[in-house]
């Protein structure tokens, strides 16, 4: 038995195609397209290729956009001014401030300063607070798009046991409160673990659905998993490679070869989940143009 690929990048296309034909439907009847402010900060290289690929997403499907590069030496003060100042422009529907920040500025800070009803990436504490009681919400992207892919493939969540390996706010613990949740996309038993987990293949070995997002290659082996078990690999690592032009290659959080022997469904690093959550954005920055989740 060799493992289903999760095709993300195939499935992303379909969601921002989706998008794309909704945003012309918007601007046909009078409203201006959907804007996406981008925030960031200092010259971090991943930082800097995911806003590429949000920006070209955006170029896509219709939503107009403007990248703000801002030193590595601002204040906090002067971070959040500059996000108040976008929270009172009514032109901007979305405001994305690029994770991880320089050291000396806290991330949680810095996305409470969102305007909640503009936090398109779903990580402010109003946005986390609505989806943990089942309010329309702001949906974190990338546990949103993992839960699309499980759509598109017909892969059931209802009475399964999850395994979330990795609490972070941006995927695990979100992931881990959809998965559970009383609606048609949860139902699941779930088990949060992480790196300070005792025997982590006691919890992995009973999983129905494998979610991994810690930074750690090749962390989830094959004989930690059990036949016919569905693995989402939210990982990207850069390992050396000296075959490769760049002197590396991109690798997840599992041991690929070994687990798609006894998967059913497997994403690969890249090209998996990493589409998707550009894909979700841009599904977030439109309900917030329309006003979709928070009206008036």
């Amino acid at each position: 038995m060799s493992a289903k690929i999760i095709d993300g990048r195939k499935v992303s296309n379909l969601v921002k195609e989706e998008v794309r034909v909704d945003v012309e439907e918007w601007v046909s009847k009078g409203n201006r397209p959907p804007f996406l402010q981008v925030i960031i900060v200092g010259h971090d290289p991943a930082s800097s290729t995911y806003v590429r690929a949000k920006t070209r997403a955006c170029e896509h499907v219709g939503i107009e956009t403007d990248t703000l590069h801002l030193p590595d030496t601002i204040s906090a003060k002067e971070l959040k001014n500059t996000v108040r100042k976008f929270n009172n422009d009514d032109k901007v529907d979305g405001i994305l401030v690029q994770l991880p920040l320089p050291a000396h500025l806290s991330p949680h800070d810095v996305i409470e300063s969102i305007d909640y009803r503009k936090d398109v990436d779903g990580f402010h504490p109003m946005n986390v607070g609505r989806l943990a009681v089942e309010q329309p919400t702001f949906r974190s992207c990338t546990p949103a798009g993992i839960l699309e892919l499980f759509n598109h493939y017909s892969i059931q969540t209802k009475g399964k046991h999850a395994v979330v390996v990795g609490a972070s706010n941006i995927v695990g613990s979100p992931m881990s409160i959809m998965l559970s949740r009383e609606n048609s996309s949860g139902k699941a038993t779930t088990t949060i673990c992480h790196k300070y987990t005792k025997d982590l293949t006691a919890h992995t070995i009973s999983a129905d659905i494998i979610i991994v997002g810690v930074g750690q290659p090749n962390l989830i082996k094959g004989e930690m998993v059990k036949e016919g078990v569905v693995v989402v690999d939210v990982g990207m690592n850069r390992v050396p490679d000296d075959t490769r032009e760049k002197g590396y290659r991109l690798v997840g959080d599992c041991e690929f070869e070994t687990v798609k022997e006894k998967a059913s469904y497997i994403t690969p690093v890249p090209g998996g989940v990493g589409p998707m959550t550009v894909a979700m954005l841009m599904k977030n920055t439109l309900l917030a143009a329309k006003k979709s989740i928070y009206p008036g």
